[in-house]
Protein backbone atom coordinates (compact mmCIF):
# COMPACT_ATOMS: atom_id res chain seq x y z
CA UNK A 1 0.00 0.00 0.00
CA UNK A 2 3.00 2.37 0.71
CA UNK A 3 4.59 1.34 -2.51
CA UNK A 4 1.54 2.54 -4.76
CA UNK A 5 0.78 5.05 -2.20
CA UNK A 6 -3.22 3.94 -0.92
CA UNK A 7 -4.10 5.49 1.91
CA UNK A 8 -4.18 3.13 5.17
CA UNK A 9 -8.35 3.82 5.70
CA UNK A 10 -10.32 0.17 7.28
CA UNK A 11 -11.44 -0.05 3.80
CA UNK A 12 -8.41 0.21 1.76
CA UNK A 13 -6.93 -2.41 4.48
CA UNK A 14 -9.73 -4.78 3.61
CA UNK A 15 -8.62 -4.45 0.15
CA UNK A 16 -5.19 -5.09 -0.15
CA UNK A 17 -5.06 -7.77 3.28
CA UNK A 18 -7.52 -9.82 0.54
CA UNK A 19 -5.41 -9.20 -1.94
CA UNK A 20 -1.91 -9.84 -0.46
CA UNK A 21 -3.81 -13.46 0.85
CA UNK A 22 -4.27 -13.93 -2.52
CA UNK A 23 -8.49 -15.00 -0.99
CA UNK A 24 -9.81 -12.95 -4.64
CA UNK A 25 -8.17 -14.15 -7.55
CA UNK A 26 -10.55 -11.23 -9.45
CA UNK A 27 -9.55 -8.81 -6.96
CA UNK A 28 -6.03 -9.95 -7.59
CA UNK A 29 -6.17 -9.94 -11.34
CA UNK A 30 -7.88 -6.60 -11.20
CA UNK A 31 -5.63 -4.88 -8.84
CA UNK A 32 -2.37 -6.45 -11.16
CA UNK A 33 -3.72 -5.00 -14.57
CA UNK A 34 -4.33 -1.15 -12.96
CA UNK A 35 -0.47 -1.60 -11.87
CA UNK A 36 0.46 -2.80 -14.96
CA UNK A 37 -1.54 -0.09 -16.66
CA UNK A 38 0.60 2.47 -14.09
CA UNK A 39 -2.91 3.47 -12.77
CA UNK A 40 -3.29 5.81 -9.72
CA UNK A 41 -4.79 4.52 -6.66
CA UNK A 42 -6.88 7.66 -6.10
CA UNK A 43 -9.29 7.81 -3.45
CA UNK A 44 -12.22 6.95 -6.76
CA UNK A 45 -10.50 3.79 -8.07
CA UNK A 46 -9.54 2.37 -4.31
CA UNK A 47 -13.45 2.70 -3.64
CA UNK A 48 -14.66 0.90 -6.63
CA UNK A 49 -11.81 -1.64 -5.43
CA UNK A 50 -13.77 -1.96 -2.27
CA UNK A 51 -17.44 -1.85 -3.52
CA UNK A 52 -17.11 -3.99 -6.33
CA UNK A 53 -14.60 -7.22 -4.51
CA UNK A 54 -15.00 -6.71 -0.61
CA UNK A 55 -18.16 -4.78 0.15
CA UNK A 56 -20.70 -6.49 -1.55
CA UNK A 57 -19.29 -9.90 0.72
CA UNK A 58 -21.08 -7.81 3.71
CA UNK A 59 -24.67 -8.07 1.85
CA UNK A 60 -24.39 -11.26 1.60
CA UNK A 61 -23.93 -11.99 5.01
CA UNK A 62 -27.16 -12.77 6.88
CA UNK A 63 -28.05 -15.29 3.97
CA UNK A 64 -24.56 -17.21 3.82
CA UNK A 65 -24.98 -16.93 7.59
CA UNK A 66 -28.02 -19.08 7.29
CA UNK A 67 -27.25 -21.10 5.40
CA UNK A 68 -23.96 -22.03 7.33
CA UNK A 69 -25.94 -22.33 10.70
CA UNK A 70 -28.32 -25.10 8.04
CA UNK A 71 -25.29 -26.93 7.45
CA UNK A 72 -23.58 -26.98 10.71
CA UNK A 73 -26.92 -28.87 11.81
CA UNK A 74 -26.74 -31.21 8.79
CA UNK A 75 -23.55 -32.31 9.40
CA UNK A 76 -23.99 -32.48 13.22
CA UNK A 77 -26.95 -34.83 12.76
CA UNK A 78 -24.75 -36.85 9.78
CA UNK A 79 -22.25 -37.38 12.50
CA UNK A 80 -24.51 -38.50 15.06
CA UNK A 81 -26.05 -41.04 12.41
CA UNK A 82 -22.92 -42.08 11.43
CA UNK A 83 -21.71 -43.01 14.77
CA UNK A 84 -24.82 -45.07 15.61
CA UNK A 85 -24.18 -46.58 12.71
CA UNK A 86 -21.24 -47.65 12.82
CA UNK A 87 -22.00 -48.81 16.36
CA UNK A 88 -24.70 -50.65 15.42
CA UNK A 89 -22.14 -52.52 12.69
CA UNK A 90 -20.19 -53.98 15.42
CA UNK A 91 -22.49 -55.03 17.44
CA UNK A 92 -23.82 -56.59 14.42
CA UNK A 93 -19.99 -58.01 13.31
CA UNK A 94 -19.80 -59.21 16.50
CA UNK A 95 -23.41 -61.10 16.86
CA UNK A 96 -22.79 -62.83 14.16
CA UNK A 97 -19.51 -63.90 14.84
CA UNK A 98 -20.76 -65.19 18.16
CA UNK A 99 -23.16 -67.28 15.82
CA UNK A 100 -20.31 -68.95 14.02
CA UNK A 101 -18.50 -69.75 17.29
CA UNK A 102 -21.51 -71.72 17.75
CA UNK A 103 -21.49 -73.41 14.52
CA UNK A 104 -18.31 -75.06 15.82
CA UNK A 105 -20.33 -76.54 19.24
CA UNK A 106 -22.94 -79.31 18.44
CA UNK A 107 -26.49 -76.83 17.84
CA UNK A 108 -29.03 -77.78 16.08
CA UNK A 109 -27.98 -76.86 12.52
CA UNK A 110 -31.95 -75.02 11.92
CA UNK A 111 -31.53 -72.79 15.19
CA UNK A 112 -28.05 -72.17 13.58
CA UNK A 113 -29.86 -70.83 10.53
CA UNK A 114 -32.45 -69.03 11.95
CA UNK A 115 -29.75 -66.69 14.24
CA UNK A 116 -28.07 -66.03 11.16
CA UNK A 117 -30.63 -65.30 9.30
CA UNK A 118 -32.22 -63.14 11.87
CA UNK A 119 -28.50 -60.93 12.18
CA UNK A 120 -28.74 -60.53 8.92
CA UNK A 121 -31.87 -59.18 8.81
CA UNK A 122 -31.19 -56.94 11.15
CA UNK A 123 -28.46 -55.74 9.28
CA UNK A 124 -30.52 -55.23 5.82
CA UNK A 125 -32.59 -52.79 8.11
CA UNK A 126 -30.10 -51.12 9.28
CA UNK A 127 -28.76 -50.40 5.78
CA UNK A 128 -31.71 -49.34 4.78
CA UNK A 129 -32.27 -46.72 7.28
CA UNK A 130 -29.15 -45.80 6.31
CA UNK A 131 -29.67 -45.38 3.20
CA UNK A 132 -33.02 -43.47 3.74
CA UNK A 133 -31.22 -41.33 6.06
CA UNK A 134 -28.91 -39.95 3.56
CA UNK A 135 -30.81 -39.69 0.97
CA UNK A 136 -33.22 -37.26 3.51
CA UNK A 137 -29.72 -34.91 3.79
CA UNK A 138 -28.99 -35.32 0.33
CA UNK A 139 -32.19 -33.76 -0.71
CA UNK A 140 -31.68 -31.07 2.21
CA UNK A 141 -28.44 -30.04 0.78
CA UNK A 142 -30.22 -29.74 -2.27
CA UNK A 143 -32.59 -27.48 -0.65
CA UNK A 144 -30.20 -25.52 1.02
CA UNK A 145 -27.86 -24.83 -2.52
CA UNK A 146 -31.51 -24.27 -4.27
CA UNK A 147 -32.34 -21.40 -1.74
CA UNK A 148 -28.52 -19.95 -1.94
CA UNK A 149 -28.75 -19.82 -5.65
CA UNK A 150 -32.22 -18.25 -5.94
CA UNK A 151 -31.43 -15.68 -2.91
CA UNK A 152 -28.28 -14.75 -5.05
CA UNK A 153 -30.59 -14.26 -7.82
CA UNK A 154 -32.61 -12.18 -6.54
CA UNK A 155 -30.28 -10.08 -4.81
CA UNK A 156 -28.78 -9.50 -8.81
CA UNK A 157 -32.30 -8.73 -10.38
CA UNK A 158 -34.32 -6.00 -10.56
CA UNK A 159 -38.08 -6.62 -9.80
CA UNK A 160 -39.95 -4.93 -12.04
CA UNK A 161 -38.10 -5.60 -15.27
CA UNK A 162 -36.67 -8.75 -15.05
CA UNK A 163 -33.16 -7.36 -15.77
CA UNK A 164 -30.24 -7.13 -13.86
CA UNK A 165 -29.89 -4.38 -11.20
CA UNK A 166 -26.76 -2.57 -10.34
CA UNK A 167 -25.22 -5.58 -8.12
CA UNK A 168 -25.75 -7.53 -11.18
CA UNK A 169 -24.37 -5.44 -13.62
CA UNK A 170 -20.94 -4.37 -11.79
CA UNK A 171 -20.09 -8.20 -11.05
CA UNK A 172 -20.72 -8.43 -15.02
CA UNK A 173 -18.85 -5.74 -15.75
CA UNK A 174 -16.07 -6.80 -13.63
CA UNK A 175 -15.37 -9.94 -15.46
CA UNK A 176 -15.89 -8.11 -19.21
CA UNK A 177 -13.16 -5.45 -18.16
CA UNK A 178 -10.67 -7.45 -16.92
CA UNK A 179 -11.34 -9.91 -20.56
CA UNK A 180 -11.05 -7.00 -22.47
CA UNK A 181 -7.89 -5.96 -21.05
CA UNK A 182 -6.22 -9.26 -21.51
CA UNK A 183 -7.39 -10.28 -24.51
CA UNK A 184 -6.79 -6.50 -26.07
CA UNK A 185 -10.48 -6.43 -27.10
CA UNK A 186 -13.17 -3.84 -27.31
CA UNK A 187 -16.00 -2.97 -24.68
CA UNK A 188 -18.72 -0.47 -24.92
CA UNK A 189 -21.64 0.46 -22.92
CA UNK A 190 -24.95 2.47 -23.64
CA UNK A 191 -27.21 4.60 -21.29
CA UNK A 192 -30.57 4.90 -22.11
CA UNK A 193 -32.52 7.22 -20.66
CA UNK A 194 -36.59 7.41 -20.92
CA UNK A 195 -37.66 10.74 -23.37
CA UNK A 196 -39.90 12.61 -20.78
CA UNK A 197 -40.72 9.40 -18.43
CA UNK A 198 -42.20 11.81 -15.48
CA UNK A 199 -44.90 12.67 -17.97
CA UNK A 200 -46.03 9.22 -17.94
CA UNK A 201 -45.97 8.73 -14.33
CA UNK A 202 -47.52 12.29 -13.63
CA UNK A 203 -50.14 12.16 -16.34
CA UNK A 204 -51.10 8.52 -16.69
CA UNK A 205 -50.06 7.22 -13.40
CA UNK A 206 -47.20 4.94 -12.15
CA UNK A 207 -48.93 1.89 -13.45
CA UNK A 208 -48.20 3.26 -16.68
CA UNK A 209 -44.58 4.23 -16.02
CA UNK A 210 -43.77 0.56 -14.76
CA UNK A 211 -45.59 -0.71 -18.50
CA UNK A 212 -42.78 1.40 -20.43
CA UNK A 213 -39.75 0.51 -18.09
CA UNK A 214 -41.45 -3.37 -18.67
CA UNK A 215 -40.85 -3.07 -22.36
CA UNK A 216 -37.73 -1.36 -22.20
CA UNK A 217 -36.48 -4.57 -20.34
CA UNK A 218 -38.17 -6.65 -23.24
CA UNK A 219 -36.83 -5.08 -25.77
CA UNK A 220 -33.38 -4.98 -24.27
CA UNK A 221 -33.26 -8.59 -23.74
CA UNK A 222 -34.34 -9.15 -27.68
CA UNK A 223 -32.39 -6.72 -29.35
CA UNK A 224 -28.67 -7.60 -27.47
CA UNK A 225 -26.95 -10.52 -28.41
CA UNK A 226 -26.60 -14.03 -25.32
CA UNK A 227 -23.07 -12.39 -24.50
CA UNK A 228 -24.48 -8.74 -23.92
CA UNK A 229 -26.20 -7.42 -20.44
CA UNK A 230 -28.62 -5.20 -19.81
CA UNK A 231 -29.90 -4.05 -16.94
CA UNK A 232 -31.58 -1.41 -14.74
CA UNK A 233 -29.38 1.04 -13.79
CA UNK A 234 -31.74 3.26 -11.63
CA UNK A 235 -35.20 5.11 -11.87
CA UNK A 236 -35.86 5.68 -15.72
CA UNK A 237 -32.39 4.84 -16.85
CA UNK A 238 -31.27 1.65 -18.65
CA UNK A 239 -27.86 0.42 -19.63
CA UNK A 240 -26.45 -2.69 -21.11
CA UNK A 241 -22.73 -3.79 -21.54
CA UNK A 242 -21.58 -5.23 -24.90
CA UNK A 243 -17.99 -7.68 -24.67
CA UNK A 244 -16.41 -7.30 -28.05
CA UNK A 245 -17.86 -4.65 -29.45
CA UNK A 246 -16.37 -1.06 -30.66
CA UNK A 247 -17.99 2.15 -30.36
CA UNK A 248 -19.33 2.18 -34.52
CA UNK A 249 -20.91 -1.66 -33.38
CA UNK A 250 -22.44 -0.31 -30.16
CA UNK A 251 -24.15 2.56 -31.48
CA UNK A 252 -25.87 0.39 -34.44
CA UNK A 253 -27.15 -1.98 -31.56
CA UNK A 254 -28.40 1.62 -29.99
CA UNK A 255 -30.00 2.98 -32.77
CA UNK A 256 -32.11 -0.72 -33.62
CA UNK A 257 -33.17 -0.25 -29.73
CA UNK A 258 -34.04 3.50 -30.05
CA UNK A 259 -36.19 2.70 -33.51
CA UNK A 260 -37.82 -0.57 -32.00
CA UNK A 261 -39.27 1.60 -29.00
CA UNK A 262 -40.02 4.51 -31.26
CA UNK A 263 -42.28 1.87 -33.17
CA UNK A 264 -43.88 0.40 -29.53
CA UNK A 265 -47.04 1.59 -27.86
CA UNK A 266 -48.80 1.30 -24.44
CA UNK A 267 -52.06 0.26 -24.32
CA UNK A 268 -54.15 3.09 -22.34
CA UNK A 269 -56.56 2.22 -19.65
CA UNK A 270 -59.73 3.06 -21.69
CA UNK A 271 -60.47 2.87 -25.67
CA UNK A 272 -60.68 6.67 -25.59
CA UNK A 273 -57.08 7.29 -23.59
CA UNK A 274 -54.06 8.37 -25.85
CA UNK A 275 -50.98 7.53 -24.68
CA UNK A 276 -48.11 9.67 -26.41
CA UNK A 277 -45.22 7.76 -28.31
CA UNK A 278 -42.39 6.87 -26.45
CA UNK A 279 -39.08 7.72 -27.29
CA UNK A 280 -35.75 7.16 -26.38
CA UNK A 281 -31.91 9.32 -25.84
CA UNK A 282 -28.73 6.95 -25.86
CA UNK A 283 -25.28 7.82 -25.17
CA UNK A 284 -22.67 5.17 -26.17
CA UNK A 285 -18.85 4.95 -25.33
CA UNK A 286 -16.07 2.29 -25.55
CA UNK A 287 -13.83 1.38 -22.41
CA UNK A 288 -10.69 2.33 -21.96
CA UNK A 289 -7.96 -0.12 -20.29
CA UNK A 290 -8.25 0.54 -16.63
CA UNK A 291 -10.40 2.62 -16.06
CA UNK A 292 -13.43 2.02 -13.91
CA UNK A 293 -16.78 1.36 -15.04
CA UNK A 294 -17.97 4.71 -13.23
CA UNK A 295 -15.78 6.57 -15.32
CA UNK A 296 -16.54 4.45 -18.80
CA UNK A 297 -20.56 5.57 -17.08
CA UNK A 298 -19.77 8.98 -17.37
CA UNK A 299 -18.99 9.41 -20.39
CA UNK A 300 -21.54 7.76 -21.66
CA UNK A 301 -23.63 9.90 -19.78
CA UNK A 302 -22.17 13.39 -21.02
CA UNK A 303 -22.93 11.99 -24.58
CA UNK A 304 -26.21 10.90 -23.64
CA UNK A 305 -26.95 14.45 -21.97
CA UNK A 306 -25.73 15.81 -25.62
CA UNK A 307 -28.35 13.40 -27.15
CA UNK A 308 -31.52 15.27 -25.20
CA UNK A 309 -29.46 18.73 -25.65
CA UNK A 310 -30.10 18.07 -29.03
CA UNK A 311 -33.87 17.12 -28.72
CA UNK A 312 -34.07 13.61 -27.64
CA UNK A 313 -34.86 10.47 -29.40
CA UNK A 314 -31.09 10.20 -30.78
CA UNK A 315 -28.29 8.05 -30.29
CA UNK A 316 -24.89 10.42 -29.60
CA UNK A 317 -21.52 8.61 -29.02
CA UNK A 318 -18.71 10.22 -27.17
CA UNK A 319 -16.54 11.01 -30.36
CA UNK A 320 -19.41 13.36 -30.60
CA UNK A 321 -18.31 15.13 -27.55
CA UNK A 322 -16.67 18.20 -27.92
CA UNK A 323 -12.95 18.26 -25.90
CA UNK A 324 -14.55 20.64 -23.29
CA UNK A 325 -17.42 18.05 -22.46
CA UNK A 326 -15.64 15.56 -22.69
CA UNK A 327 -13.18 16.64 -20.00
CA UNK A 328 -16.06 18.68 -18.07
CA UNK A 329 -18.90 16.92 -18.18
Amino acid sequence: MAKYRVPPTPDNFSVWFTYALGASIELKRAIDILIGNRRRFDAKTNNDLFNAYVGLQASDGRTINHASQRLRSLMVSARQFLSTAIADNHSQMQAISDVADRGGAEVNSRQLIESLMKELEKATTRATHLETNFAEKARELDSIRDSLSKSEERAKTDTLTGLPNRRGLEEFFRVAQISAMEKGEPLSVLLIDIDHFKKFNDNFGHGVGDQVLQLMGKVLREKLRDGDLPARYGGEELIAVLPKADLAACKRVAERIRRTIAECSIPGRSVDEVLPRITISIGVAQFQPGESMAELIERCDRALYLAKKAGRNRVVTESELSPELAATG
